[in-house]
C-alpha cells in the first residue's frame, strides 16, 4: 500500500521557491531544504526528484506566477504610459519593502547559473522573449488607441523596457531612494511621448 503524503505539494514547492530565491541554487543544500520544508529527504526525492529537479520546478512556478500577475496587471491599465509607470513603481516598492533583499529570482538565476548552464540560458532567454512580447503587445495597444505615436519602434522599446526593469530590480536592492528611482522611470518613459 503506498504511503500517503502528509504535506501539501504546492505549498511545499512555494516554500522551496522562496528558499532558492533567497539563497540561490548553489548555496541551498539538501539539508537546508529538509529543514525549511519540514519534510524528509526521501519525500523530497519521491515527490520532486533531486535538488536540481526541485529547483527547476520552483523556478518554473515563479515564472508562471509572475507572468500571470503581469498579464492581469496590464489588462487593468487604461493608459500604456501610466501602466508602465505603475509597473515600475510597484517593482521599486516591492524591492524597497523586501527586508531580505532577494531581488528578482529570474535575474538572480541568470547571474548565478547562466555562465555555466546552457539549459538555464535557454530558459532565461525564453522568459525574456515572453516579457518583451507582452510589453510589445501592451505598447501596440497604446499605438492603436493613439496614445503612442505609430512611428515608434515598439519592438526596440519593449526590449529596452525589459532591460530597464531588470536593471531597476538590481539597483533597487541597494538604492532605497524611491524618488531617485522614480526619476529614472520618468526619464525612460519619455520614449513614449
Amino acid at each position: 500500500m503506498p504511503r500517503v503524503k502528509k504535506f501539501d505539494e504546492k505549498e511545499t514547492l512555494k516554500k522551496a521557491m522562496c528558499l532558492f530565491w533567497r539563497n540561490g541554487f548553489h548555496a541551498t543544500s539538501m539539508q537546508d531544504l529538509v529543514n525549511h520544508l519540514g519534510i524528509n529527504r526521501a519525500s523530497i526525492y519521491d515527490t520532486y526528484g533531486g535538488k536540481k529537479e526541485l529547483f527547476d520546478k520552483a523556478f518554473a512556478q515563479y515564472r508562471t506566477e509572475n507572468r500571470m500577475q503581469l498579464e492581469a496587471f496590464l489588462k487593468t491599465q487604461n493608459s500604456v504610459k501610466t501602466g508602465f509607470r505603475k509597473l515600475f513603481q510597484n517593482a521599486i516598492s516591492e524591492a524597497i519593502s523586501d527586508t531580505e533583499r532577494k531581488g528578482c529570482f529570474v535575474v538572480n538565476v541568470a547571474t548565478e547559473l547562466v555562465p555555466n548552464d546552457d539549459e538555464m540560458l535557454s530558459v532565461i532567454q525564453e522568459n525574456k522573449v515572453y516579457i518583451e512580447e507582452t510589453f510589445k503587445a501592451f505598447l501596440q495597444s497604446g499605438v492603436n488607441s493613439g496614445e503612442i505615436s505609430a512611428d515608434k519602434n515598439i519592438q526596440n522599446i519593449a526590449s529596452l523596457l525589459h532591460t530597464f526593469l531588470n536593471g531597476l530590480k538590481i539597483v533597487s536592492k541597494t538604492n532605497f531612494d524611491e524618488e531617485s528611482l522614480l526619476n529614472s522611470v520618468d526619464t525612460i518613459l519619455t520614449l513614449l511621448d
